[in-house]
C-alpha cells in the first residue's frame, strides 16, 4: 500500500557538503522531505539516492548556481509553489587575503551568492509562509558577522549583512506566525577552511565545533523560535564580547589571525 503521509518539506542550499549536507542529513533522519540545492548534480544525486535508502523520505533534487540570476529564479520558483516548510540559506563561500590584491570579479561573485541570492530565497520563502502563518528561515552567517575581520574582508562583510538582516526579518516575520533564525557558526570541521584559502593554525582548538552540533543547535533555535543561534560556549563568548573591546583592538586581533591565510588560493563551498 502506498504511503500517502504528508511530510514537511525543507529546502537546504549548499546541500552537498559541509553545513548544508549536515542539514540534509539531519532533517532527513528526522522524517522531513526535502529539496536539495547545489551545483553538482552528481553530488546531489548521490547524496540524495543516499537520504532516501537511509530514511525513506522523499528527495527532490535542484541543481543550480546561485551566484547567477538563473540559478536564483529557478529557486524562486521552487520556492513559490508554498509547500516548503524550512528554507535553509547555507550556500556560500569565502576568500582570503589582501582585499586590494584579490580578483574584483570573485569577490563580486562571492557578495553575489552571500548576499544577493540569500535577500531573493529569503523573499521568495517567506511571502507563501506568510500566507499560510507558519514556516521557518535559516540564514547561515558566521561569528565574523560580528566584527571586521582583515584578510577576510568580504566575507565577514555579507556575514554582518547576512546577520542584521535575519535579526530584520526575525521580528517582521514573528507577528506572521514564522521564524527567521540566523545560525552564526564559528570554525567547523568542514572544508571551508582549504576552499578560502585559511591558515588555522591560529584559532583556538576550544572554539571548533562538529556540523552535528551546529546543525542540532540551529534547529533546536529555529524551534524555540530563537533569532540567533551560536553554536559552543567560546563562540558565544568572543562574540558577546565584541561589545565591550575597543573597535581597533578587535581588528587587530582578527587580522592577526587571518593575515597569514593570503598566498593561498581559494574556491567556492556549496
Amino acid at each position: 500500500m502506498a504511503d500517502h503521509t504528508v511530510r514537511p518539506i525543507a529546502l537546504v542550499t549548499g546541500a552537498s557538503s559541509g553545513i548544508g549536507r549536515g542539514f540534509a542529513s539531519r532533517l532527513a533522519h528526522d522524517g522531513q522531505d526535502l529539496v536539495l540545492v547545489a551545483r553538482r548534480r552528481d553530488a546531489l544525486d548521490a547524496l540524495a539516492a543516499e537520504l532516501r535508502a537511509a530514511n525513506g523520505v522523499g528527495v527532490e533534487v535542484l541543481a543550480a548556481d546561485l551566484a547567477t540570476d538563473a540559478g536564483v529564479a529557478a529557486v524562486e520558483q521552487r520556492l513559490a509553489s508554498g509547500d516548503i516548510e524550512l528554507l535553509v540559506n547555507n550556500a556560500g563561500f569565502g576568500t582570503s587575503g589582501e582585499f586590494a590584491e584579490l580578483p574584483l570579479e570573485r569577490e563580486l561573485r562571492q557578495i553575489d551568492l552571500n548576499v544577493r541570492a540569500l535577500v531573493r530565497l529569503s523573499h521568495a520563502a517567506l511571502t507563501p509562509m506568510y500566507a499560510r502563518r507558519r514556516g521557518a528561515v535559516i540564514n547561515v552567517a558566521s561569528t565574523g558577522g560580528f566584527q571586521p575581520v582583515p584578510y577576510m574582508a568580504t566575507y565577514a562583510g555579507t556575514k554582518a549583512f547576512v546577520l542584521h538582516f535575519s535579526e530584520a526579518l526575525h521580528e517582521e516575520a514573528a507577528r506572521h506566525g514564522v521564524t527567521v533564525t540566523c545560525l552564526c557558526p564559528g570554525p567547523v570541521k568542514t572544508g571551508f577552511q582549504d576552499a578560502a584559502a585559511l591558515d588555522v593554525s591560529r584559532m583556538p582548538s576550544l572554539g571548533w565545533t562538529s556540523v552535528d552540533e551546529v546543525v542540532g543547535q540551529a534547529l533546536s533555535a529555529a524551534r524555540r523560535r530563537r533569532a540567533i543561534a551560536i553554536p559552543g560556549a567560546l563562540n558565544r563568548a568572543t562574540a558577546a564580547s565584541v561589545g565591550f573591546i575597543p573597535r581597533f583592538l578587535t581588528r587587530r586581533i582578527a587580522g592577526s589571525m587571518f593575515r597569514d591565510a593570503a598566498a593561498r588560493r581559494q574556491a567556492p563551498r556549496g
